[in-house]
């Protein structure tokens, strides 16, 4: 039994070793704007050719990963980039910046004595500054990398997925797809201007954190003025719908295909 136990011990360091040396592919960088810093981690594709243009996905973490050492923003989603598979099929930028512990991707007031949360979004109010440091890593990226500007995609979970419906009604003409889970928005200020952005919607009925209510309504909003929209609802499914959403077959087929 001993020697059981120090086998199976030594299988999982040796995995969670190789899962952190995986996760080391993405390099840590800061980007700084004036006395304002967003620290982010990016991947390149494998044998990076600067003659070739490649796809930007830019990936907004939740709530709980919030903080400043560029390391808890990797804890869901950057497995589904690292796969050989998805390296060889779709060699893209994916970036993954990280919010600071005491903000918000998007323009919101959260309630958390109500469950779910009582959100209050407000697009009128100015955009939160993590999200406008996003969006000028992103045009740094366009200027210093290899970045093809008709295909950046946004995604994101929780807080992150609120972040990426404001990301798509703010700058409309800088997204090609965008894939927010278990998110929501500032539904009725959405109109013709991201009638271009297609999107693909992932929710749970069972969330206790975001009521599914806000994608619903984003959906229903965006289907009235004629947006593209794929919505996927997943039965008996909490908070945690980014698992369902990730293990999707097409989810990274059906994002890289769009384009402006």
């Amino acid at each position: 039994m001993d020697r059981f136990r120090i086998g199976l011990l030594l299988l999982l360091t040796c995995c969670a070793t190789g899962y952190a040396q995986d996760l080391g592919q993405f390099e840590k960088r800061e980007y700084r704007k004036g006395s304002s810093v967003l620290p982010y981690r990016i991947l390149f594709p494998q044998n990076y050719d600067r003659q070739k243009k490649y796809p930007l996905v830019v990936m907004l973490h939740g709530a709980g990963e919030r903080g400043s050492d560029n390391e808890k923003q990797l804890i869901h989603g950057a497995k589904l980039f690292l796969s050989t598979e998805a390296r060889m099929a779709y060699p893209a930028i994916v970036i993954f910046p990280q919010c600071p512990e005491d903000s918000y991707w998007s323009a919101v007031s959260v309630d958390r004595s109500k469950q779910p949360y009582g959100l209050d979004f407000s697009y009128e109010s100015p955009i939160a500054e993590p999200l406008r440091l996003v969006v000028d890593l992103i045009r740094y990226l366009q200027r210093t990398e290899r970045v093809d500007r008709q295909r950046i995609y946004v995604t994101g979970l929780s807080m992150g997925g609120m972040g990426t419906f404001e990301l798509a009604y703010r700058f409309p003409k800088l997204v090609a797809a965008a894939l927010p889970i278990c998110g929501g928005g500032d539904a009725l200020k959405y109109d013709a201007r991201v009638k271009k952005i297609p999107f693909w919607i992932f929710h749970g009925d069972a969330d206790a954190v975001v009521g599914v209510e806000e994608s619903r309504a984003m959906v229903e909003r965006l289907r009235s003025i004629g947006v593209s929209v794929k919505y996927t609802e997943y039965p008996g499914v909490n908070h945690n719908s980014w698992d369902n959403a990730f293990a999707e077959p097409d989810f990274l087929k059906w994002m890289f295909e769009k384009r402006k």
